[in-house]
């Protein structure tokens, strides 16, 4: 039986609440879960207390017997100090696109092209 530590989504549509449940890894997103051990509001302030509530005890049980927290409920974990999350790092994330870099090459050739026309003109209007 694989356990996971991940949120089970309630609320009104648009206004969402999320419990920070125990499931097994097959049971539905929002459906048996094992056991709840917070609670997760998103519409409240990122400073407020009652943002994120986890029973730290029972986490700490749940990490010991073995169950995996999702993403996001590691980065909880990881503020109370009772997991650590490794820090990513995509730096190919970032960089541009193919098409991109074709259209940057082309304006700069256009870009030298019209400047080597402008000192060109530029030198046969001195003589």
């Amino acid at each position: 039986m694989a356990l996971k530590i991940r949120l089970a989504r309630g609320g009104a549509k648009k206004r969402p609440y999320y419990r920070i449940v125990v499931a097994e890894n097959t049971a539905p997103r929002d459906g048996r879960f094992i056991e709840k051990i917070g609670a997760y509001n998103p519409l409240l302030p990122k400073d407020s207390e009652e943002r994120v509530k986890i029973d730290i005890e029972r986490a700490k049980y749940w990490l010991s017997v073995g169950a995996k927290p999702t993403d996001r409920v590691l980065r909880f974990l990881d503020a109370a100090g009772l997991a650590k999350r490794p820090a990513r790092n995509n730096p190919n994330k970032g960089k541009p696109g193919a098409k991109r870099l074709e259209r940057e090459a082309a304006a700069r050739e256009a870009a030298e092209a019209a400047a080597a026309e402008a000192a060109e003109a530029e030198g046969g209007a001195q003589d």
